[in-house]
């Protein structure tokens, strides 16, 4: 069987690993130069498996009103005149509820904690490098009203079997030595045990090294106009400069962008582009380095240690598809490291990076078949698509050849947006 696999990114290249090592025949398109330079590129480096949760939830409403106001505040709404922008931000009110929150997550963690299982059985068969460390996630308290309204986080954890600790100030600092600098900015925080840490572009490019040893091939620089329809079935992806590229079945891992060529055959899919912010700079001290990711729960930046380099990264920005990164877009990523970490890295060397992260209202991935035969999804996954990868991209490579999935994908396709 021949498949084409849409995307290059870290959902497309373990998608096409998975379909090559049980033998099928394939051929990833992306239109830039090589693969994990979009959304892959530089986020935040989190393997979040115990933080999987949909951003839907009960009281972020409430708290995103609250946020607008905040000088460094985690999320920027730009009215623009957008239809489909509002739209999305009304479905995901509507799912900002806890019957719904409860369902959605239930649906995450099934396809994170899969991803959690098989990743190290795919480094342990490739041998392949990315800076990963699994020292876990710890969530940083800057006020005791943050560490008492974790317990109801807790009680979630503990039902969706996610390890997890919770640990005063001193403890932390015992996690995080470097925190001992200022212990005086936290109270406490929650340690996720089983989270683990690596650099997702380092791990795109070794796996896509390792897709072409199992005789994948990949088409850079291809642009997608449009999926080509006929008899009811996907007849080929027309590209700009190679014209039309045919196979057997189809796979659209294009991220945000998936809805482009989705949308226009009657896939109809909610993935938004929500924008997000990172900077990378070198570690100047490790005495006074992050050892593995610590989540400032105020800001909701995230700061995560890769071999020689510290990754900080944080905000939502709801402003379609830009990805324009103005001059003060990085000042919050870039006060959260300077506040906790002071001596551990060179703010002055920072590499800002601008992402757009495909997010569904509900917050849960679409993955698996729609509506044609030899058409399948694998995007939507919002922050969490580093997370989500390996077990997405497996189960959807086995729904492609017409296995049954290890999970189920029930309550995960495109049907349940009647795509």
């Amino acid at each position: 069987m021949k498949v084409v696999v849409m995307g290059a990114g870290v959902i497309g290249v373990t998608t096409a690993y998975y379909l090559a090592k049980q033998g099928a025949e394939v051929v990833v398109i992306d239109r830039q130069v090589g693969p994990g330079l979009e959304t892959s590129y530089a986020n935040a480096g989190e393997l979040s498996y115990g933080m999987t949760s949909p951003w839907a939830a009960p009281g972020i409403p409430m708290k995103a009103v609250k946020w607008m106001f905040m000088k460094r505040r985690p999320l920027f709404i730009w009215p623009l005149i957008s239809p489909t922008m509002w739209k999305w931000c009304a479905q995901m009110v509507r799912n900002c509820n806890e019957e719904s929150y409860r369902l959605n997550k239930g649906r995450m963690v099934r396809v994170s904690n899969y991803s959690r299982d098989v990743m190290p059985d795919l480094i342990a068969e490739t041998g392949i490098e990315y800076d990963g460390r699994e020292q876990g996630t710890l969530q940083l308290f800057r006020t005791a009203k943050q560490m008492k309204a974790s317990k109801a986080d807790q009680e979630i954890l503990a039902e969706y079997d996610s390890p997890y600790e919770v640990l005063g100030r001193d403890a932390c600092i015992a996690v995080e030595p470097a925190l001992a600098e200022v212990r005086n900015k936290f109270v406490g925080g929650l340690r996720l045990t089983a989270d683990r840490t690596g650099d997702c572009r380092l791990f795109t490019m070794a796996l896509a090294d390792k897709c072409i040893d199992l005789g994948v091939e990949f088409q850079y620089g291809q642009s997608i106009r449009s999926i080509a329809i006929e008899d009811g079935k996907i007849a080929g992806v027309n590209t700009e400069i190679a014209g039309r590229i045919t196979g057997d079945a189809y796979v659209c891992a294009m991220g945000s962008y998936a809805v482009n060529v989705l949308n226009p055959i009657g896939v109809k899919l909610p993935v938004y582009p929500v924008k997000g912010y990172s900077v990378t700079l070198p570690v100047t001290d490790d005495a006074f380095a992050p050892q593995s990711t610590i989540m400032d729960e105020t800001h909701k930046v995230a700061i995560t240690r890769l071999g020689d380099r510290i990754r900080v990264a944080g905000t939502a920005e709801i402003a379609g598809y830009s990805n324009r990164l103005g001059p003060h877009a990085t000042d919050t990523v870039k006060h959260v490291i300077s506040d906790l970490f002071p001596k551990g890295g060179d703010i002055s060397r920072a590499e800002g990076w601008t992402g757009l992260r495909p997010m569904t209202p509900d917050g849960t991935p679409v993955l698996g078949p729609t509506k044609y035969d030899n058409l399948f999804v694998n995007t939507g996954h919002g922050t969490l698509g580093w997370t989500m990868a390996c077990g997405s991209g497996r189960a959807v490579a086995d729904v492609v050849l017409g296995k049954t999935p290890e999970i189920s994908l029930d309550g995960l396709t495109a049907a349940r947006y009647g795509g």
